[in-house]
């Protein structure tokens, strides 16, 4: 027994190395359940959105911007941080690649959202678990075992049944099944809309890890959330272009209507998310972020039904237990992050962080920042 609990404590700890990881872990997911619950409040009686949510999306990553530049010049100064810029123009140049995924992301965000209820919308991207193991081990060379092909699958299988009519015959298992248009053609739309948010959530957050710990590794993370934040408000400032909403969008109504309680929450609460999903990939992994996003379904499903009036079917209370056993099951054999020798702190004259955030003595050359 002692030895079994041994064991569990050591999986654990390798899962969340330091008290700081599980801190920001568990912030990451609570950051993420008030997203998709403030933006449900913020919509109209028709599920419509009395704002421009593109403009909404672009002032976020301006205040993600501007958090990430304070956060710097706390412990550096403005001129090296322009120093920076300049010396690693081409990883910012890289940084377009997530920042355009991230885009369509955050926009989609409210498209789907208006279309699902939370707790279906979170449910429908975790179809990216198995896209994010195979890209993981692609990308990073390191084979997932067994039991966490096994454990993804099983995620996977949890959403699965979310969808089925259990108990509830004659009823719609979710909000967002009365929302939806009935013609084949709208659910079709709907449906591409959720792939396309998925595979820009796998392959933004992959990559984005690839460059924190690989192209970028010698970059300082205030320095490449800057980075971040500049290519995405070109993105966003691109697709208000597009769309010829451009000069419409800064017009005092439409500010007004941004300028509103419950979209300054919607910013201010995806202004944190931006800065901790930085953290989150740097001192834990994507495979642990789309953990983090499935252990969310039983608080948002909870939340929901006490705010919204949302029922929690059978069906759902399935899903949310097959995917807690996933956790369990891969919390047994967690992939334990490896960097580079070389670190950001060494690079720069100022290190904004003094000590690595994780110090595992089984992996000597392991240092964070």
């Amino acid at each position: 027994m002692k030895s079994k609990m041994s064991g569990m404590h050591s999986n654990w700890s390798e899962m969340f190395p330091t008290k700081v990881s599980a801190l920001i872990f568990v912030t990451y997911m609570g950051l993420f359940i008030n997203q998709g619950i403030l933006v449900t409040a913020s919509q109209s009686s028709t599920s419509e959105y009395n704002y421009n949510t593109v403009t909404v999306v672009l002032l976020t990553e301006v205040l993600k911007l501007f958090v990430s530049i304070a956060l710097y010049c706390k412990d550096a100064s403005f001129p090296s941080l322009l120093y920076e810029v300049k010396k690693y123009s081409r990883v910012m140049m890289l940084y377009f690649v997530p920042a355009f995924m991230y885009c369509l992301y955050n926009n989609l965000a409210f498209v789907n959202l208006a279309t699902y209820d939370p707790t279906t919308y979170y449910l429908l991207l975790q179809f990216r678990v198995v896209i994010t193991g195979v890209v993981f081990q692609v990308l990073f060379k390191k084979q997932l075992s067994c039991k966490q092909w096994i454990s993804l699958l099983l995620l996977t299988l949890g959403c699965m049944i979310k969808h089925i009519d259990i108990g509830n015959a004659g009823h719609e298992a979710t909000k967002g099944t009365d929302k939806v248009a009935e013609s084949s053609f709208s659910r079709e739309i709907s449906t591409l809309f959720i792939l396309v948010q998925t595979v820009c959530s796998c392959f933004a957050g992959v990559y984005n890890e690839f460059l924190l710990k690989g192209e970028g590794a010698q970059v300082n993370i205030y320095v490449q959330n800057v980075f971040m934040y500049i290519d995405s408000i070109i993105c966003n400032a691109g697709v208000l272009m597009v769309q010829g909403n451009l000069q419409e969008a800064f017009q005092p109504d439409a500010l007004a209507a941004v300028l509103r309680p419950t979209v300054l929450l919607i910013m201010l609460n995806n202004a944190a998310i931006g800065i901790i999903t930085s953290f989150f990939l740097k001192n834990l992994n994507s495979i642990v972020k789309t953990f983090a996003s499935a252990l969310e379904l039983m608080f948002t499903a909870v939340f929901c039904w006490l705010l919204f009036g949302i029922p929690i079917h059978l069906s759902t209370v399935l899903a949310i237990a097959v995917v807690s056993y996933s956790v369990m099951i891969y919390s047994q054999n967690p992939v334990v992050n490896q960097t580079p020798t070389s670190t950001s702190a060494q690079s720069l004259k100022e290190p904004l962080i003094k000590e690595p955030l994780i110090k595992e003595p089984l992996i000597k050359d392991l240092e964070e920042v």
